[in-house]
C-alpha cells in the first residue's frame, strides 16, 4: 500500500469525522460547485470525451453533461426533503411513544466508474454520495485517461478537496484501494472485476452496489402502420448505436422479432442507419485495441459472419466498426451468450412474438427489457412474467433520464439502485429513532403473568383498540 494513498483516504475520513459534510449547507454548496464545474469546463469536457471514446460533442452533452446538470438541479430542489426525518406509526402497545426514521451518511465511500460514460458514471453516483453527506474517493477508469485527468484536475478546484478526492491509476491502484476499509463501495464495470470488488469488500463486510449490465433484449412487434414502424426503428437505432456505439450497459443487445417481419425490419434498420450516421464522427469509436479485437473476433466466427446482413466494415487504425446487423446468428456462439458492448446487432426470429417471453426467461436477468408493441396483453405478461432491472415500452434508453425512477440491475446484471432519491438512499443509513415518555406505564407488559394481561396483549397486538380500552378500564370482560 502506497503511504500517500492511505494518507489521502485518511484525510477524507478526517473531513467526514469533523462533521462538516453532514450539514445541508455543505451538501448544497458541493452540488452547486459541481454544477458550476460542468458549465464552466464544458469545452474541456467535450475534448476529453472526444479523445477517450470519440464522442461527438452533441452526444457528449446529451448523455453526459446535460444528464448531470438535470440530476444536480433535481437534487438541489429535493435534498432538504430527503434529509428530513420521517415520522412512523407506533402501535398502542408502545404508548406513549413516537418513532421516526433519520437518514444519516454512511461515512467514507469509494466509487469506481467505467470508461464508456466516464463523466456521467463518475459524477452521477458522486451526486448521491454528496447529497447523503458522505466523504468520497472517486477512482475513474484508466481506460478513459483524458476524462480521468480532467476530473483529477478540476474536482479539487471546485469541490471540498479534503472531503472529495479523485485517485487515478490502473488495476494496481484499484487493488490497493480495495485493501482499505470503506463504508460503501459503488462499482460500475464488467462482471469479472465486479467479482474482485465483492471478494475484497467481504473481508471488511463492506456493503457494495454493483452495476455490471448484461444482454438487454428488445422485443419488436410486427407494426402495420408506416408511422409506427418509422418511430420504432428510429428509437431502436438510437438505443443501439446512439449511446457510445453500443458500448453501454443499457444499449439494446439483440432484437426478438417474428420471422415474417424480420426482412422488413432489416431494410428499415439499414435505411435509418444511413439517415442517422452520415459521417463517421456520429458513431463513437471502440474504446481501445483490446475491445476492438474482441468485437472483431465475434464477427470472424464463420457461422456469425454468414449471418451479417449489413455492415461489418472494420478500421483497426481508427478503432472503428461500422453499425452491423446480423440475422439469426447461432444461439450458442459468443455473440449470443456474452454481452456484446459494441455496434453489432443480432436479430433473432421467432414463430410468434409471445415466444419472446420464454426466450428471455431462459437467460440471465437483463439490466433492461425493451419492448415495442401496442399489445397490452403482451405488455402485461412482460411485466409479470419476466425479471429485469427495468422494463421500457416503445422507447430505449429514456428510463436512464428519469430521476424519479430507480436505476440498477438484478441478479447477474447487478444490484443496488440509484438516481435521484434512490442515490441518496443508496449512500445513507436509515436509522430508527424511538422516543418514549415517562408519562405512564402499562403493567401488562411485565410479569407476573395472568389471563387479564394475556387478553390485553391480544387486543393490543390485533389493533382492537376499542376492546382494549374497555377491557383495560374494567368495562368489558
Amino acid at each position: 500500500m502506497e503511504e500517500g494513498l492511505e494518507s489521502e483516504v485518511g484525510e477524507v475520513r478526517g473531513a467526514f469525522e469533523s462533521g462538516r459534510t453532514r450539514s445541508l449547507s455543505w451538501r448544497r454548496s458541493q452540488l452547486r460547485a459541481l454544477l458550476k464545474l460542468l458549465k464552466d469546463e464544458e469545452d474541456d469536457i467535450f475534448k476529453a470525451l472526444k479523445e477517450d471514446v470519440g464522442k461527438h460533442h452533441v452526444e457528449a452533452f446529451r448523455d453526459e453533461v446535460g444528464v448531470l446538470i438535470k440530476s444536480i438541479d433535481f437534487a438541489l430542489g429535493e435534498i432538504k426533503r430527503w434529509m428530513a426525518p420521517q415520522r412512523v406509526w407506533v402501535p398502542l402497545v408502545a404508548f406513549p411513544t413516537t418513532a421516526e426514521v433519520v437518514p444519516e451518511p454512511l461515512g467514507v465511500v469509494l466509487i469506481f466508474s467505467c470508461w464508456n460514460f466516464p463523466l456521467n458514471l463518475s459524477l452521477e453516483p458522486l451526486i448521491g454520495a454528496i447529497c447523503a453527506g458522505n466523504g468520497v474517493v472517486l477512482k475513474p477508469s484508466e481506460l478513459a485517461p483524458a476524462t480521468s485527468q480532467f476530473l483529477a484536475c478540476n474536482i479539487p478546484k471546485y469541490l471540498d478537496s479534503k472531503a472529495v478526492k479523485v485517485v487515478q491509476g490502473g488495476a494496481e491502484v484499484g487493488q490497493q484501494l480495495l485493501e482499505l476499509k470503506w463504508d460503501k463501495i459503488f462499482f460500475t464495470g464488467g462482471r469479472r472485476v465486479g467479482q474482485i470488488v465483492m471478494t475484497a469488500a467481504a473481508k471488511h463486510l463492506t456493503p457494495v452496489a454493483i452495476e455490471v449490465g448484461g444482454k438487454c433484449p428488445a422485443i419488436i412487434d410486427s407494426f402495420t402502420t408506416a408511422k409506427d414502424r418509422k418511430v420504432t426503428v428510429e428509437r431502436v437505432v438510437g438505443g443501439k448505436w446512439g449511446p457510445c456505439a453500443g458500448q453501454a450497459c443499457i444499449a439494446i443487445d439483440y432484437l426478438l422479432v417474428e420471422e415474417e417481419f424480420a426482412p422488413v425490419l432489416v431494410e428499415l434498420l439499414k435505411a435509418t442507419i444511413a439517415k442517422f450516421f452520415t459521417a463517421r464522427e456520429y458513431v463513437s469509436r471502440i474504446v481501445n485495441k483490446h475491445h476492438f479485437e474482441r468485437l472483431s473476433r465475434l464477427l470472424e466466427d464463420k457461422e456469425v459472419a454468414a449471418s451479417i446482413k449489413h455492415g461489418g466494415l472494420r478500421d483497426p487504425e481508427n478503432l472503428f466498426i461500422e453499425p452491423t446487423i446480423l440475422l439469426n446468428p447461432p444461439l450458442d456462439t459468443e455473440i449470443m451468450t456474452e454481452e456484446i458492448f459494441g455496434p453489432l446487432l443480432p436479430i433473432i426470429t421467432l414463430k410468434k412474438i409471445e415466444d419472446s417471453i420464454e426466450f428471455v426467461r431462459a437467460r440471465p436477468k437483463p439490466l433492461v427489457i425493451y419492448a415495442f408493441t401496442h399489445n397490452e396483453t403482451l405488455k402485461k405478461r412482460i411485466v409479470e412474467e419476466t425479471s429485469s432491472g427495468s422494463v421500457t415500452f416503445n422507447d430505449a434508453i429514456i428510463q436512464f433520464l428519469l430521476d424519479a425512477l430507480p436505476f440498477g440491475g438484478i441478479g447477474q446484471s447487478g444490484f443496488g439502485q440509484y438516481h435521484g432519491k434512490y442515490s441518496f438512499d443508496l449512500f445513507s443509513h436509515r436509522k430508527s429513532v424511538v422516543r418514549r415518555s415517562f408519562l405512564t406505564e402499562f403493567s401488562f407488559r411485565y410479569p407476573p403473568w395472568d389471563e387479564r394481561k394475556l387478553q390485553l396483549l391480544r387486543y393490543a397486538y390485533s389493533f382492537d383498540y376499542v376492546r382494549f380500552v374497555l377491557y383495560f378500564l374494567g368495562l368489558k370482560r
